[in-house]
């Protein structure tokens, strides 16, 4: 008896993961179908229509792909085209196969003009990377600085992996090489087909980079010794825009402005950050929280007031009150035994 997959999901291999700036990477996304009797055919889309796709062997699921074997292939490169325009030297000075400045998809054809004639100008002064003036954006988040010249070649595998019920667990996998200037805000669907379903079932993402995160400090006025908790609560969202999820998943990184983290470390990853027992000497300190995504990265800052304890100043001067009561009680016990030995001689 044919019966459909009961769940059906996307997730992405390998993240959370750091945004590289200047080197191009490879995105997968896995789609998983689960409970279908017999095995459901599984295939993407991006914006509604159908990826053309080349089919390869994932090298774990060789053994595993002897029945599909007929169609596939074989075992490809992922990236077929030349690496070099994604080296860090070749974006650092941003030039083309010809030397000349690229332009970016933001600049215009005059700027990257006149950008290209004073780099090169600073490339024959002093030819270190380091004093190349790069072009930033107005905007808080980051985007590459290098160009995707050609489109992306999605490639496909699948694994069919049979359960103790009869059905067959499906993994299908689509990789390419991501353009976070062009896949930011692009939807993909994986679609099922199955002989028990007259229509495919399907689910759907949104890539997206991460926007300014959502910080929550408790509690809200700290105290001298107390324990604070940074938090992220969801990210920034523009008028209208529904949810403050991030996919692929973000990775967020914790730091301090000017200084190491209260257990002396430069950074903490996490969603969360603890400083326990927070000391005067914190007030004014600022917490950047940096999340970030194969698609961009941005932060976000926010500062820790810590107001005085009244509880600990309280303790602290206990010994200081006591101390002109010892004083007082010792010039008394002086007097005494001064007393007792006058009138003994």
């Amino acid at each position: 008896m044919a019966t459909p997959p009961n769940n059906i999901s996307v997730t992405a291999e390998n993240c959370p993961a750091p945004f590289s700036r200047y080197q191009a990477q490879n995105f997968t996304l896995l789609c998983t179908a689960k409970g279908g009797k017999p095995a459901p055919s599984v295939y993407f889309k991006r914006d509604g229509e159908l990826i053309e796709v080349i089919s390869y062997i994932h090298p774990s699921a060789a053994a595993e792909e002897v029945s599909a074997a007929a169609g596939v292939r074989g075992s490809r490169p992922l990236i077929s085209r030349d690496l070099d325009d994604t080296k860090l030297q070749r974006s650092l000075s941003l030039l083309d196969p010809e030397g000349r400045q690229a332009r970016l998809f933001t600049e215009s054809t005059e700027r990257a003009h006149t950008s290209g004639q004073h780099a090169r100008g600073q490339q024959q002064e002093q030819p270190s990377p380091a004093t190349e003036v790069i072009p930033e954006t107005v905007v808080s988040r980051e985007f590459p600085r290098w160009v995707q010249s050609t489109d992306p070649l999605y490639y496909f595998s699948q694994t069919h992996i049979p359960q103790s019920d009869g059905s067959v667990l499906v993994q299908a996998r689509l990789t390419w090489t991501l353009n976070p200037q062009l896949d930011n805000e692009a939807m993909f669907s994986c679609e099922v087909k199955h002989p028990a379903v007259s229509q495919p079932m399907q689910t759907e993402i949104t890539l997206a980079a991460p926007k300014g995160p959502k910080l929550l400090m408790t509690p809200t006025r700290a105290k001298v010794g107390d324990t604070v908790r940074i938090t992220v609560q969801g990210f920034q969202v523009g008028a209208g825009v529904p949810g403050n999820e991030v996919f692929p998943e973000p990775l967020f990184t914790w730091t301090r402005v000017g200084g190491r983290l209260l257990d002396g470390s430069s950074e903490r990853d996490g969603k969360e950050l603890i400083l326990e027992r927070v000391p005067a000497e914190l007030n004014g300190s600022m917490y950047r929280c940096t999340a970030q995504n194969p698609l961009g990265s941005t932060d976000t800052h926010t500062r820790l007031i810590v107001f005085e304890n009244p509880a600990m100043m309280k303790n602290t001067r206990r010994p200081i009150n006591g101390a002109p009561h010892m004083e007082v009680l010792g010039v008394v016990w002086m007097t005494l035994i001064l007393t007792v030995t006058v009138e003994l001689t």
